[in-house]
Protein backbone atom coordinates (compact mmCIF):
# COMPACT_ATOMS: atom_id res chain seq x y z
CA UNK A 1 0.00 0.00 0.00
CA UNK A 2 1.00 3.61 -0.66
CA UNK A 3 2.22 5.52 2.11
CA UNK A 4 0.83 8.49 2.85
CA UNK A 5 1.93 10.91 5.66
CA UNK A 6 -0.92 12.40 8.61
CA UNK A 7 -1.58 15.42 7.57
CA UNK A 8 -1.77 16.35 11.05
CA UNK A 9 1.18 15.16 12.38
CA UNK A 10 3.42 18.99 12.73
CA UNK A 11 0.72 19.17 15.31
CA UNK A 12 2.10 16.64 17.46
CA UNK A 13 5.31 16.88 18.79
CA UNK A 14 7.51 20.26 20.00
CA UNK A 15 10.39 21.29 17.16
CA UNK A 16 13.38 23.41 19.16
CA UNK A 17 15.71 25.35 17.54
CA UNK A 18 19.07 23.99 17.23
CA UNK A 19 21.27 26.41 18.92
CA UNK A 20 21.74 29.94 16.65
CA UNK A 21 20.96 28.44 13.68
CA UNK A 22 17.50 28.70 11.85
CA UNK A 23 17.41 24.72 12.17
CA UNK A 24 14.67 23.38 14.27
CA UNK A 25 14.48 19.37 15.33
CA UNK A 26 11.92 17.48 16.94
CA UNK A 27 11.73 17.08 20.32
CA UNK A 28 13.21 13.81 20.17
CA UNK A 29 14.68 12.04 17.34
CA UNK A 30 14.93 8.30 16.20
CA UNK A 31 18.25 6.79 15.98
CA UNK A 32 19.18 3.73 13.85
CA UNK A 33 22.03 2.47 15.52
CA UNK A 34 20.05 -0.30 16.70
CA UNK A 35 17.08 -2.02 15.20
CA UNK A 36 17.79 -1.38 11.62
CA UNK A 37 20.14 -3.92 10.44
CA UNK A 38 19.82 -6.96 8.23
CA UNK A 39 19.17 -8.70 11.08
CA UNK A 40 15.67 -7.12 12.00
CA UNK A 41 12.39 -7.84 9.01
CA UNK A 42 11.99 -5.08 6.83
CA UNK A 43 8.93 -4.83 7.43
CA UNK A 44 9.19 -4.08 10.90
CA UNK A 45 11.82 -1.17 10.16
CA UNK A 46 9.35 0.70 7.86
CA UNK A 47 6.22 0.48 10.18
CA UNK A 48 8.46 2.04 13.21
CA UNK A 49 9.78 4.87 10.39
CA UNK A 50 6.24 5.54 8.91
CA UNK A 51 4.76 6.08 12.06
CA UNK A 52 7.62 7.90 13.87
CA UNK A 53 7.17 10.50 10.51
CA UNK A 54 3.22 10.27 11.39
CA UNK A 55 3.43 11.44 14.60
CA UNK A 56 6.03 14.51 13.88
CA UNK A 57 9.34 12.86 14.03
CA UNK A 58 11.74 14.29 11.04
CA UNK A 59 15.10 13.82 12.04
CA UNK A 60 16.41 10.28 11.64
CA UNK A 61 19.99 9.67 12.63
CA UNK A 62 22.39 7.34 11.20
CA UNK A 63 26.09 6.71 11.05
CA UNK A 64 28.11 4.65 8.33
CA UNK A 65 28.64 1.36 10.70
CA UNK A 66 25.23 1.06 11.37
CA UNK A 67 24.17 -2.14 11.29
CA UNK A 68 24.26 -5.48 11.49
CA UNK A 69 26.23 -5.67 9.32
CA UNK A 70 28.47 -2.38 8.76
CA UNK A 71 26.30 -0.32 6.15
CA UNK A 72 23.19 -1.91 6.29
CA UNK A 73 21.53 0.54 8.38
CA UNK A 74 21.92 3.00 5.78
CA UNK A 75 20.99 0.82 2.88
CA UNK A 76 17.81 -0.52 4.31
CA UNK A 77 16.79 3.49 5.26
CA UNK A 78 17.46 4.44 1.81
CA UNK A 79 15.47 1.58 0.42
CA UNK A 80 12.32 3.30 2.87
CA UNK A 81 13.09 6.41 2.10
CA UNK A 82 12.82 5.61 -1.70
CA UNK A 83 10.15 3.63 -1.58
CA UNK A 84 7.73 5.74 1.01
CA UNK A 85 9.28 9.02 1.74
CA UNK A 86 10.59 10.12 -1.57
CA UNK A 87 7.76 13.15 -1.64
CA UNK A 88 9.07 13.84 1.75
CA UNK A 89 12.80 13.98 1.73
CA UNK A 90 12.44 17.82 1.94
CA UNK A 91 10.66 17.43 5.17
CA UNK A 92 13.11 15.23 6.64
CA UNK A 93 16.10 15.59 8.61
CA UNK A 94 18.93 12.79 8.20
CA UNK A 95 21.89 12.53 9.47
CA UNK A 96 24.69 10.21 9.13
CA UNK A 97 28.84 9.79 10.84
CA UNK A 98 32.09 8.66 10.31
CA UNK A 99 35.07 7.88 12.77
CA UNK A 100 34.43 4.27 14.15
CA UNK A 101 35.94 1.57 12.48
CA UNK A 102 34.41 1.06 9.03
CA UNK A 103 36.90 -0.39 6.95
CA UNK A 104 40.35 -2.60 7.32
CA UNK A 105 43.50 -0.77 7.00
CA UNK A 106 44.56 2.84 8.17
CA UNK A 107 41.96 4.65 5.99
CA UNK A 108 38.64 2.98 7.43
CA UNK A 109 37.76 4.74 10.76
CA UNK A 110 39.38 8.18 12.50
CA UNK A 111 39.30 11.85 11.41
CA UNK A 112 41.14 12.10 8.47
CA UNK A 113 40.00 14.18 5.36
CA UNK A 114 40.11 11.08 3.59
CA UNK A 115 38.25 8.47 5.24
CA UNK A 116 35.70 11.34 6.38
CA UNK A 117 34.74 12.26 2.56
CA UNK A 118 35.12 9.07 1.56
CA UNK A 119 33.16 7.85 4.05
CA UNK A 120 29.90 10.43 3.64
CA UNK A 121 30.72 9.63 0.20
CA UNK A 122 29.90 6.06 0.61
CA UNK A 123 26.81 6.79 3.00
CA UNK A 124 25.41 8.68 0.34
CA UNK A 125 25.34 5.99 -1.81
CA UNK A 126 23.79 3.30 0.29
CA UNK A 127 20.96 5.88 1.18
CA UNK A 128 20.83 7.01 -2.16
CA UNK A 129 20.57 10.45 -1.62
CA UNK A 130 22.22 13.36 -3.11
CA UNK A 131 22.90 15.04 0.34
CA UNK A 132 22.32 14.74 4.37
CA UNK A 133 21.03 17.47 6.73
CA UNK A 134 23.87 16.52 8.97
CA UNK A 135 27.38 15.12 8.93
CA UNK A 136 29.03 14.58 11.74
CA UNK A 137 32.09 13.54 13.16
CA UNK A 138 31.66 11.02 15.38
CA UNK A 139 34.63 11.33 17.78
CA UNK A 140 37.50 13.02 18.45
CA UNK A 141 41.05 11.95 16.74
CA UNK A 142 44.07 12.71 18.93
CA UNK A 143 46.42 11.50 15.84
CA UNK A 144 44.93 14.29 13.37
CA UNK A 145 45.09 17.44 13.51
CA UNK A 146 41.52 18.85 13.96
CA UNK A 147 41.97 21.71 11.55
CA UNK A 148 42.09 18.65 9.25
CA UNK A 149 38.99 17.03 10.22
CA UNK A 150 37.01 20.49 10.72
CA UNK A 151 38.57 21.08 7.41
CA UNK A 152 36.78 17.26 5.80
CA UNK A 153 33.45 18.67 7.34
CA UNK A 154 33.62 22.39 5.70
CA UNK A 155 34.58 20.29 2.72
CA UNK A 156 31.45 18.10 2.80
CA UNK A 157 29.06 21.35 3.08
CA UNK A 158 30.84 23.37 0.52
CA UNK A 159 30.22 20.29 -2.10
CA UNK A 160 26.57 20.42 -1.25
CA UNK A 161 26.77 16.61 0.02
CA UNK A 162 25.79 17.92 3.46
CA UNK A 163 24.06 20.86 4.54
CA UNK A 164 25.33 21.12 8.41
CA UNK A 165 28.84 19.86 10.28
CA UNK A 166 28.19 18.18 13.48
CA UNK A 167 30.13 16.73 16.21
CA UNK A 168 30.24 14.00 18.60
CA UNK A 169 31.64 13.26 22.34
CA UNK A 170 33.92 16.07 22.16
CA UNK A 171 35.00 17.42 25.19
CA UNK A 172 34.24 20.92 25.83
CA UNK A 173 37.54 22.39 25.17
CA UNK A 174 38.16 20.56 21.76
CA UNK A 175 34.34 21.53 21.27
CA UNK A 176 35.01 25.13 21.54
CA UNK A 177 38.03 25.08 19.15
CA UNK A 178 36.40 23.17 16.62
CA UNK A 179 33.46 25.33 16.65
CA UNK A 180 36.34 28.18 16.34
CA UNK A 181 38.21 26.52 13.48
CA UNK A 182 34.90 26.02 11.77
CA UNK A 183 33.70 29.71 12.31
CA UNK A 184 37.48 30.88 10.58
CA UNK A 185 36.16 28.70 7.69
CA UNK A 186 32.51 30.01 7.32
CA UNK A 187 30.85 26.82 8.14
CA UNK A 188 29.35 27.31 11.51
CA UNK A 189 29.34 24.08 13.79
CA UNK A 190 25.20 23.23 14.19
CA UNK A 191 25.58 20.72 16.71
CA UNK A 192 27.08 18.34 19.19
CA UNK A 193 25.67 14.77 19.91
CA UNK A 194 26.90 13.68 23.80
CA UNK A 195 25.70 10.49 25.68
CA UNK A 196 23.63 11.86 28.13
CA UNK A 197 21.46 10.43 30.85
CA UNK A 198 20.33 10.16 34.67
CA UNK A 199 22.87 7.96 34.80
CA UNK A 200 25.45 9.61 32.59
CA UNK A 201 25.74 13.54 33.22
CA UNK A 202 29.38 14.67 32.00
CA UNK A 203 28.08 17.06 29.93
CA UNK A 204 26.68 19.15 32.60
CA UNK A 205 30.33 19.64 34.24
CA UNK A 206 31.17 22.19 31.51
CA UNK A 207 29.64 20.82 27.70
CA UNK A 208 26.52 22.35 27.83
CA UNK A 209 27.51 26.46 28.69
CA UNK A 210 30.40 25.92 25.98
CA UNK A 211 27.80 24.70 24.16
CA UNK A 212 25.23 27.68 24.96
CA UNK A 213 28.03 30.32 24.49
CA UNK A 214 29.17 29.27 21.05
CA UNK A 215 25.79 28.69 20.07
CA UNK A 216 25.58 25.12 19.12
CA UNK A 217 22.91 22.45 19.62
CA UNK A 218 22.81 19.79 21.72
CA UNK A 219 21.43 16.13 21.05
CA UNK A 220 21.75 13.55 23.52
CA UNK A 221 22.15 9.96 22.75
CA UNK A 222 21.39 6.66 24.94
CA UNK A 223 19.23 9.21 27.37
CA UNK A 224 17.62 5.93 28.39
CA UNK A 225 20.87 4.54 29.17
CA UNK A 226 21.01 1.79 27.08
CA UNK A 227 17.69 0.46 28.36
CA UNK A 228 18.78 0.95 32.58
CA UNK A 229 16.40 3.59 32.81
CA UNK A 230 13.33 1.38 31.54
CA UNK A 231 12.00 -1.42 33.42
CA UNK A 232 13.65 -4.12 31.27
CA UNK A 233 16.37 -4.99 34.29
CA UNK A 234 14.62 -4.44 37.06
CA UNK A 235 14.07 -8.65 37.69
CA UNK A 236 17.52 -9.32 36.15
CA UNK A 237 18.51 -9.95 32.30
CA UNK A 238 16.04 -10.49 29.96
CA UNK A 239 16.73 -13.34 27.00
CA UNK A 240 17.12 -10.93 23.89
CA UNK A 241 18.48 -8.11 25.82
CA UNK A 242 21.45 -5.84 25.12
CA UNK A 243 22.97 -6.98 28.29
CA UNK A 244 22.17 -10.93 27.37
CA UNK A 245 24.07 -10.61 24.40
CA UNK A 246 27.05 -9.05 25.57
CA UNK A 247 27.06 -6.11 22.10
CA UNK A 248 27.24 -2.39 23.83
CA UNK A 249 25.80 -2.88 26.92
CA UNK A 250 28.20 -5.15 29.91
CA UNK A 251 25.49 -6.86 32.21
CA UNK A 252 28.56 -5.46 34.88
CA UNK A 253 26.83 -2.36 34.58
CA UNK A 254 23.60 -3.61 36.71
CA UNK A 255 24.97 -3.46 40.12
CA UNK A 256 22.78 -3.50 42.75
CA UNK A 257 23.91 0.07 43.62
CA UNK A 258 22.67 1.00 40.41
CA UNK A 259 19.19 -1.06 40.21
CA UNK A 260 19.16 0.52 43.46
CA UNK A 261 18.65 4.09 42.29
CA UNK A 262 16.86 2.49 39.30
CA UNK A 263 14.13 1.29 41.12
CA UNK A 264 13.80 4.88 42.86
CA UNK A 265 13.32 6.73 40.11
CA UNK A 266 10.70 4.12 38.50
CA UNK A 267 8.82 5.73 42.03
CA UNK A 268 8.97 8.93 41.20
CA UNK A 269 7.58 8.20 37.75
CA UNK A 270 5.18 6.33 38.56
CA UNK A 271 4.44 9.17 41.04
CA UNK A 272 4.48 11.84 37.79
CA UNK A 273 2.16 8.97 35.83
CA UNK A 274 4.83 8.26 33.76
CA UNK A 275 6.70 5.41 33.41
CA UNK A 276 10.48 5.28 33.99
CA UNK A 277 11.97 5.71 30.09
CA UNK A 278 9.29 8.77 30.10
CA UNK A 279 10.42 10.22 33.08
CA UNK A 280 14.37 9.91 31.94
CA UNK A 281 13.41 11.75 28.47
CA UNK A 282 11.61 14.90 30.23
CA UNK A 283 14.51 14.69 31.98
CA UNK A 284 16.81 15.06 29.56
CA UNK A 285 15.23 17.66 27.99
CA UNK A 286 14.95 19.80 30.70
CA UNK A 287 17.49 22.47 29.91
CA UNK A 288 16.94 24.69 27.16
CA UNK A 289 20.49 24.22 25.79
CA UNK A 290 19.55 20.16 24.80
CA UNK A 291 17.74 20.22 21.62
CA UNK A 292 16.53 16.85 21.44
CA UNK A 293 16.86 13.66 22.55
CA UNK A 294 17.89 10.85 20.32
CA UNK A 295 16.11 7.66 20.98
CA UNK A 296 15.74 4.05 19.57
CA UNK A 297 12.67 1.88 18.83
CA UNK A 298 12.49 -2.02 18.19
CA UNK A 299 8.50 -1.33 17.82
CA UNK A 300 5.68 0.89 16.75
CA UNK A 301 4.57 0.36 20.86
CA UNK A 302 7.98 1.21 21.88
CA UNK A 303 8.17 4.23 19.89
CA UNK A 304 4.81 5.72 20.81
CA UNK A 305 5.16 4.91 24.47
CA UNK A 306 8.79 6.67 24.35
CA UNK A 307 7.02 9.91 22.62
CA UNK A 308 4.08 10.17 25.08
CA UNK A 309 6.96 11.71 27.31
CA UNK A 310 6.37 14.93 25.52
CA UNK A 311 3.06 15.06 27.31
CA UNK A 312 4.73 15.74 30.53
CA UNK A 313 8.15 17.73 30.09
CA UNK A 314 7.62 20.35 33.08
CA UNK A 315 9.09 19.67 36.18
CA UNK A 316 8.44 20.99 40.27
CA UNK A 317 11.92 22.05 41.67
CA UNK A 318 10.66 19.27 44.38
CA UNK A 319 10.75 16.29 41.69
CA UNK A 320 13.92 17.53 40.28
CA UNK A 321 15.46 17.53 43.92
CA UNK A 322 14.58 14.01 44.45
CA UNK A 323 15.80 13.09 41.15
CA UNK A 324 19.08 14.35 41.95
CA UNK A 325 19.41 12.33 44.83
CA UNK A 326 19.27 9.22 42.63
CA UNK A 327 20.70 10.04 39.04
CA UNK A 328 24.04 9.34 39.79
CA UNK A 329 26.94 8.21 37.75
CA UNK A 330 26.57 4.90 37.28
CA UNK A 331 30.13 3.75 35.06
CA UNK A 332 28.11 3.54 32.00
CA UNK A 333 29.64 6.01 29.92
CA UNK A 334 31.53 3.85 27.30
CA UNK A 335 32.33 7.00 25.08
CA UNK A 336 34.61 8.77 27.66
CA UNK A 337 37.88 8.25 26.40
CA UNK A 338 36.84 10.18 23.11
CA UNK A 339 35.49 13.06 25.33
CA UNK A 340 38.56 13.19 27.14
CA UNK A 341 40.53 13.83 24.30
Amino acid sequence: MTYAADAERYERIPYRRCGRSGLRLPAISLGLWHNFGDDRPIDVQRAILRRAFDLGVTHFDLANNYGPPYGSAEVNFGRILREDFAPYRDELVISTKAGYDMWPGPYGEWGSRKYLLSSLDQSLRRMGVDYVDIFYSHRFDPETPLEETMGALDRAVRSGKALYAGISSYSPERTAEAAAILREMGTPLLIHQPSYSMLNRWIEGGLLDTLGAEGVGCIAFSPLAQGMLTDKYLDGIPEGSRASKGTSFASSLLTEENLRHVRTLGEIAKGRGQSLAQLALAWSLRDGRVTSALIGASSVRQLEENLAALDRLDFTADELAAIDRDAVEAGINIWAASSAG
